[in-house]
């Protein structure tokens, strides 16, 4: 008997990504000129060319202020692409046929010319190309233009009515942040869908486009081993890890205004959490995994208002030492006040009052300036009995399960075995799953992933409106919370340590500790 195909297609669970097909369209970059375009998007664009995932009907314009031609555009792409390209050395014969899908616009992002001008040159592509009227608009700007960018669309008939069009369509790719507190991102929200359906905006989270992320559930809910293990019968305690070496760079205007709660926490880390701990979903499409992950998010117990700052912990890092090398404090980086109070560390007790996670903390920490760059998802299982070994000089570890999002992608478990000998000495080893070496080759980069889902319809990696909102009714109390008690300490740790002394107390009030990395 022949099965027939499955109705849903799990993006989670992909091994060939040709199955997913980008439709033909223009994907408009707002703010062309910055950082991102050069270090990631255009890069990715590349490779997906080289991987075949392109359309065959596909155009790329940058749309900024800086004045520049087409040529110019293109050389300057061309030296990041060099530069940050995970596929070397560059194929030029495939650059120079890329490369005419590559155009250039500039405006200001709030000119009516420029937009009527975008329009017209969009028309034109749309003939030339057999790019369809289709529109990816990604918005690599910043927050305050967010608005400006979707109502000028709008007015220039840029945006087409969801419903009403059929034969083609536009999406809009939002960076993060998506707001800087709970009312923020309700107001932005609701700026946007006066213009826009939900289903049009892709609020692009690029840790969901890593692999190991996108392995999450596949890992969990594939294989019964550990699925059968993940509940509060079994599982002594949860903890998430963004550690950076960096430090704020150039970056500083940005960071006084944003904090790593609201760059990191609010979204990556929000997001590993809330996949680490759903439920099953009812199916495999996107709408029933966003569903999940929203739950969890309500499940959320909010922090006790007069004892915050025995679940929240800050810190902002002083000099100190990187790699032998000696490194300048927050308050000394560029653009920064030299008296302030913005966080460069952040570590959270968070609990989940649902049946599966009762009594099981999740300790989150988030960083800058740390000994290593590291993010991961360690989950440590319950102490099996000792009585069986007590007589020995072995203590018996607890299992720990890591999943390691970068930079070495991967899996490992830390179990307990016997060293061989005569006598009985215990020592916990450790069974190591590594992408790259086990697949043969570097997974692909997660905006590689993400644009060409959302070329393709699908907005599974993408965050919804609802998550967002909910992870920022979690946290916004921090904030208000912070704002009003200025630290007295800061800076409260040194640049290449793990942190402030009161995120270790966090956990040793449970009589845990912070795994070592």
């Amino acid at each position: 008997m022949t099965l027939a195909p499955s109705t849903f297609v799990n993006p989670l669970t992909e091994t060939n990504r040709s199955n997913k097909t980008a439709e033909s369209c223009i994907l408009v970059i707002f703010g062309a000129t910055g950082d991102l375009t050069a270090r990631k998007l255009i890069p990715a664009l590349y490779n997906l060319a080289r991987e075949g995932q392109l359309p065959s009907h596909f155009a790329c314009v940058g749309f900024a202020r800086r004045q520049k031609n087409h040529e110019e555009f293109r050389k300057e792409m061309l030296e990041a692409v060099n530069k940050f390209s995970r596929s070397k050395p560059i194929d030029m014969d495939l650059w120079n046929s890329f490369q005419e899908k590559l155009f250039y616009l500039s405006s200001s992002f709030d000119d009516d010319q420029g937009y009527e001008k975008l329009n017209q040159f969009l028309q034109q592509l749309d003939s030339q190309l057999g790019t369809k009227g289709n529109r990816v608009f990604y918005l690599s700007v910043q927050p305050s233009y967010f608005t400006t960018v979707v109502e000028n669309l709008h007015q220039h008939h840029l945006l087409y009515p969801h419903e009403e069009v059929k034969n083609k369509w536009s999406r809009v790719i939002i960076e993060k942040p998506f707001g800087e507190d709970t009312e923020s991102a309700k107001q932005l929200q609701q700026e946007l869908i006066r213009h826009l359906d939900e289903s049009q905006i892709y609020r692009i989270d690029h840790y969901l486009g890593k692999e190991t992320v996108q392995n999450l559930l596949v890992f969990r809910f594939g294989n019964s081993i550990f699925e059968s293990i993940w509940n509060n019968h079994f599982i002594d305690n949860v903890q998430i890890t963004v550690s950076e070496e960096i430090g704020i760079g150039t970056r500083g205007r940005f960071w006084e205004e944003a904090g790593m709660l609201r760059d990191i926490v609010q979204n990556h880390v929000m997001q590993l959490l809330s996949l680490v701990a759903m439920e099953p979903p009812t199916s495999l499409q996107a709408s029933a995994i966003h569903d999940e992950k929203v739950k969890v998010l309500e499940s959320m117990r909010p922090f006790p208002e007069d004892r915050l700052d025995e679940y929240a912990v800050r810190g902002q890092y002083g000099p100190g030492f990187i790699n032998g090398a000696p490194v300048k404090s927050y308050r000394e980086e560029e653009n920064v006040n030299p008296q302030s109070h913005v966080e460069t560390y952040v570590a959270l007790r968070l609990t989940i009052d649902n049946w599966r996670w009762a009594g099981v903390p999740f300790y989150v920490r988030a960083g800058k300036r740390l000994p290593k760059r590291a993010t991961e998802i360690a989950i440590t299982f319950k102490k099996a009995p000792g009585y069986l070994f007590q007589t020995t000089t072995s203590i018996l570890d607890s299992n720990v399960l890591v999943i390691r999002i970068q930079p070495d992608e991967g899996i490992s478990l830390k179990i307990n075995c016997k060293v061989p000998g005569l006598n009985t000495v215990i020592q916990p080893v450790k069974m190591d799953f590594r992408y790259g070496a086990y697949f043969g080759s570097a997974p692909p980069e997660a905006y590689e992933r993400l644009i060409c889902d959302c070329m393709a319809g699908d907005n599974t990696l993408f965050a919804r409106d609802d998550e967002v909102l909910t992870s920022w009714k979690l946290l916004t109390p921090i904030l208000y919370h912070w704002q009003t008690q200025i630290p007295q300490d800061f800076p409260n740790y040194a640049s290449g340590t793990w942190g402030p002394e009161a995120a270790d107390r966090l956990l040793q009030r449970d009589n845990r500790q912070w795994r070592l990395i």
